[in-house]
């Protein structure tokens, strides 16, 4: 893949062979986040899991304490007191079949994160040919599939910048966990709260080294590689 100038002249700073302490990788980030657009901060997480077998997939959600740094639209499936519960703690998007029935012969997908009471799921799954590519099928594993009781709260998570995260193919978690723009205290917190995230949700048939290696980014730059050790000790601390 070939790089532009100024990509090149960015990567000069970071020493390939390096791994960077969290505090020294945040600092040459945000170093060398100079797009003309408050760039995310990207992190990719290579986990010693096979993600091939069922028993050793990774997926899971993460509050992160200073948000994504984007507006997140959030569409909610649900009836009666929760629809007004959903509507009250500020979803973009509410309503129950009409929403379906949209959606279905629309392919409207006009949202960022959709969420659903348990008992419209029933009616909810006939959306999996338009929501699951894009991966936006609320779903339980994640949090988006609740009772009534709890539609406000999980509503305001998603607002507040509560991500949902699955391995690739490849053993990769990416995602972003924030703007460049943020600063250097809230990446470090939210970098800290998906890795211990995701040391939580190890599985039992993980074998070896579970953290393999982690890398942050701006999006229009190169990556900085952490140090698995010290970021451990900082994630446990």
């Amino acid at each position: 893949m070939a790089r532009g100038k100024r990509w090149k002249k960015l990567r000069v700073a970071i020493e390939p062979t390096k791994r960077y302490t969290l505090d020294e990788a945040v600092a040459l980030l945000k170093q060398s986040a100079n797009a003309k657009f408050d760039e995310s901060v990207d992190i990719a997480v290579r986990l010693g899991v096979d993600a091939k077998q069922s028993d050793q997939m990774v997926r899971g959600a993460c509050s992160l304490p200073h948000g994504t740094g984007k507006t997140v639209r959030v569409l909610v499936f649900a009836q009666g007191e929760a629809a007004k519960a959903a509507r009250e703690a500020g979803a973009d998007f509410v309503g129950g079949e009409d929403l379906i029935e949209k959606i279905n012969t629309e392919n409207w997908t006009d949202f960022d994160k959709a969420v659903a009471t348990r008992d419209m799921m029933g009616k909810v799954g006939k959306l999996g040919r338009v929501l699951g590519p894009r991966g936006l099928m609320p779903n339980p594993k994640i949090g988006t599939v609740v009772g009534p009781e709890a539609i406000a709260e999980t509503v305001r998570e998603l607002k507040g910048g509560k991500i949902d995260f699955r391995i690739e193919k490849a053993g990769i978690v990416h995602t972003a966990v924030g703007k460049c723009s943020m600063t250097s205290e809230q990446i470090r917190a939210n970098v800290i709260a998906l890795v211990g995230a995701l040391i939580r949700l190890k599985p039992a048939a993980a074998k070896g080294t579970y953290i393999r290696s982690v890398a942050i980014a701006p999006t229009m730059g190169p990556g900085v590689r952490l140090d698995v050790n010290d970021l451990a000790h900082v994630v446990e601390a």
